[in-house]
């Protein structure tokens, strides 16, 4: 552990955006800063976040409609890099997210590992639909909203394949919705229809109609097939959509409220609004104009206030790049050379007020979380998030220690480093007595972090004020 303690520290963050369209890189920087008072315990906060550099927009390199071009997509990021100044070993944070349709190629997990290995040193990798909703709805203004007005906002963020809806109140996520619904789903060649992706083909079978490869774009169809999908949109925000809709991806919309205001952004939203200068956007050949103006055209839609959005198309990249990183606690116990670790998934135990309780069943719940996480026991590692904790004295923390100590020896790999993440402020004594009751284990302990059950955690190295970046995410990648 360092034991210069600055009260001030910059640290710079990457974004990245692979999208079914476009690939997008940002570059912040976040001031951190001592809150506590003099006499008090350390709490390092983020202060500011400034952006300082933001890429142009680049279609997304593929190999073929199946698979991502690396090369080319490690090429463009690190010519973004120089142009901004900046070399991996400079990132201390940030993520690399794979969007919409993308996430579905074959290499998409390879993509997204292999550019967070190499573009900084600690740039997590990032996937899945919903983690994408609420990514963009911090970059679009929707989040800071939420919490600057207290009313129910969902932002859709609308891309080249999916539009990933996540909706909240005063800050807080209420919930998450994806659609098969993007400009892309739809491509044009001189006028004339080139592709229609599957989710497409399911709905205008089930509808009785057809458009088919070879026709002219300008068919009635299309317009009628985005009018459709906007008031598909309508029917999520109510919640009305049927569970069988060939645009549903995944889960049914999942929120309790009453959605007070809707805000777009993605290239669908750039399409609305028109933010980026007209050299910036490329134009593609597919149906993001003609869905953009369904969306505007809407009678459905004008159930509720638009509220402009901050940003459109570089909502996820931002929100990527800013908004992805927490901070520990400064009362932290972490082992030199244990750090980073990444891709930990979380198996939360809850306390439930009950010391004797929660250590009497820990054992058993060590078992639970390898059957989930580890179940041909080939040694994956996990984290174990401890929560509902009572007041912990001396004797309960030597307790709980122990406890801990046992429970990982049903490890097929007892020796790989122990990874506990508390809802409450007791890391540091926690990770002192688990050195001190078995030296020969690798102890990561942190607090103030909130995480869920089944959430990934990436922890990152320790920065000068003795706290470390932590990322929570999903981990989800669509075939």
């Amino acid at each position: 552990m360092k034991r210069y303690q600055p009260q001030n520290e910059e640290i710079i963050s990457a974004g990245i955006d692979i999208g079914t369209s476009t690939t997008k890189v940002v570059i912040s920087r976040f001031s951190l800063m001592n809150m506590a008072g003099g006499t008090h315990m350390p709490r390092i906060e983020i202060i500011e976040k400034e952006v300082l550099y933001r890429s142009e927009i680049h279609r997304t390199p593929l190999l073929d409609p199946t698979t991502i071009d690396i090369r080319a997509v490690e090429s463009l990021v690190n010519d973004e890099y120089n142009r901004a100044g900046i070399k991996p070993q400079d990132i201390k944070t940030g993520a690399v997210i794979i969007t919409g349709e993308t996430a579905t190629k074959s290499n998409a997990q390879e993509m997204v590992h292999t550019l967070s290995d190499h573009a900084g040193e600690f740039l997590v990798a990032t996937a899945g639909p919903d983690l994408e909703g609420i990514i963009a709805a911090k970059g679009s203004g929707a989040y800071e909203y939420s919490k600057r007005t207290g009313k129910v906002i969902a932002n859709i963020d609308i891309g080249g394949g999916t539009a990933n809806a996540a909706v909240y109140k005063s800050g807080r996520l209420c919930g998450t919705c994806t659609l098969h619904i993007g400009g892309r789903l739809i491509e044009f060649v001189n006028d004339e229809i080139e592709s229609i992706s599957p989710p497409v083909k399911k709905l205008l079978m089930q509808q009785g109609k057809t458009i088919s490869v070879g026709e002219s774009r300008n068919t009635a169809e299309i317009k009628a097939l985005t009018d459709f999908m906007a008031e598909t949109i309508a029917m999520m925000l109510d919640k009305t959509i049927p569970e069988g809709s060939p645009l549903l991806l995944g889960h049914s919309p999942n929120w309790e409220e009453k959605i007070d205001a809707i805000m777009f952004s993605g290239g669908v939203g750039e399409c609305i609004y028109r933010y980026e200068p007209i050299s910036e956007v490329a134009v593609y050949n597919d149906i993001g104009e003609t869905l953009a103006q369904s969306l505007k055209e809407s009678h459905s839609l004008t159930e509720w206030p638009w509220i402009q959005p901050e940003e459109t198309v570089r909502a996820t990249v931002l929100g990527a790049g800013t908004q992805t990183t927490e901070i520990s606690g400064a009362t932290i116990s972490v082992e030199d050379g244990a750090l980073p670790q990444r891709n930990l998934p979380v198996y939360q135990i809850d306390f439930g007020q009950d010391l004797e309780n929660g250590l009497g069943r820990f054992s058993d719940e060590i078992l639970k979380a390898l059957e989930i996480y580890d179940p041909y026991r080939e040694g994956h590692n996990f984290a174990l998030y401890l929560t509902g904790m009572p007041y912990l004295g001396f004797k309960a923390v030597q307790q709980l220690s122990a406890a801990i100590l046992a429970g990982v020896e049903q490890k097929p790999d007892p020796q790989q480093p122990i990874v506990i993440v508390l809802e409450s402020d007791h890391a540091k004594v926690l990770g002192q007595t688990l050195i001190l009751q078995d030296s020969r284990k690798t102890i990561v302990c942190i607090d103030q972090i909130k995480v869920e059950h089944g959430d990934y955690i990436d922890i990152g190295t320790l920065l000068q004020t003795n706290v470390v970046p932590v990322v929570v995410k999903t981990l989800t990648f669509e075939h």
